[in-house]
């Protein structure tokens, strides 16, 4: 509901209604008890949180095991120097994700029976790497692998990038073919008549449309491998969670542990917030015009 005025000149000037401006205010109340509500509930469960584990019996020993503010603050240098070998992996890990994982949901894509050896080997590596154990490619690729001979010697951190890499690329193919499905058929046909080819259709019309409906799900599975970047160090990587080992058994105390998984939080949390923002953003985009 709105209202017209006419200024001097005569030129119509909108403002919003009475009946407006009451529901605009009442949106207003409504939020701000919200909020508050919020809080107090937040309050009131932290509160019944922290007096339910000091209360506990054995709260002083986990407190000096776990929570040891001169252990956590002397083991923190080396856990953020392994950190940084965690993080190497991580953006090597996904690069190579990204590019292994589209070529197998492209060869899982193809058409016609001339064809079908790629798409049956790309549909069995999948099915392979999708059930074995992220811990068990490590120990197969890390031990295994050197084991031949048939490379130079090279650091445990480059073993365990490629574990990460093919146990992710089975996911993250999975992924991509479903959001190439997602694209209507038409979309291929027109790009056909059009005269594109198939690698035209595919990498002009179908990719971009199918890489924006799976953005969202592309970006877990990057949140998810960066926890699983902390597994390297069952092959001997000196990364975070080596070094909060490290520094377990040189103090005595679990601090460190918890320091690290503090440090993983932190490192994951900012990828967190933007996927709930993009799927919250997409879903928006997607309910426009719709009744609900």
């Amino acid at each position: 509901m709105t209202t017209t005025d006419r200024d001097d000149a005569g030129a119509a000037t909108w403002r919003p209604s009475a009946v407006e401006l009451d529901r605009r205010a009442f949106r207003r109340r409504q939020t701000r008890r919200s909020v508050l509500v919020s809080a107090g509930s937040t309050v009131v469960f932290a509160a019944l949180l922290a007096w339910a584990l000091i209360g506990s019996p054995g709260w002083a020993a986990v407190q000096q095991s776990f929570f040891d503010p001169e252990v956590a603050i002397a083991s923190l240098p080396r856990i953020l120097e392994g950190l940084w070998l965690n993080i190497q992996v991580l953006v090597a890990a996904s690069i190579g994700v990204m590019i292994f994982a589209l070529l197998l949901a492209t060869l899982r894509t193809l058409r016609g029976p001339v064809f079908f050896p790629l798409r049956a080997l790309a549909a069995g590596y999948t099915d392979l790497f999708r059930g074995v154990p992220l811990l068990i490619v490590l120990y197969l690729v890390g031990y295994g692998v050197p084991g031949l001979d048939f490379f130079p010697a090279m650091p445990v951190a480059f073993w365990g990038t490629i574990a990460l890499v093919l146990t992710y690329s089975a996911y993250v193919s999975e992924v991509f073919r479903a959001g190439i499905e997602a694209v209507h058929p038409s979309q291929r046909l027109a790009a056909r008549s059009l005269g594109l080819s198939h690698g035209q259709t595919m990498r002009r019309v179908v990719l971009p449309q199918a890489m924006r409906k799976v953005t969202p799900a592309l970006m877990n599975d990057f949140v998810a491998m960066q926890k699983d970047v902390g597994l390297i160090s069952v092959l001997g990587a000196v990364d975070a969670v080596r070094a909060a080992q490290i520094e377990t058994a040189h103090y005595f105390n679990f601090t460190p542990y918890v320091v690290a998984g503090l440090l993983f939080v932190l490192l994951a949390w900012p990828m967190i917030r933007l996927t709930d923002w993009v799927t919250a953003r997409m879903r928006e985009r997607e309910q426009i015009g719709s009744i609900v």
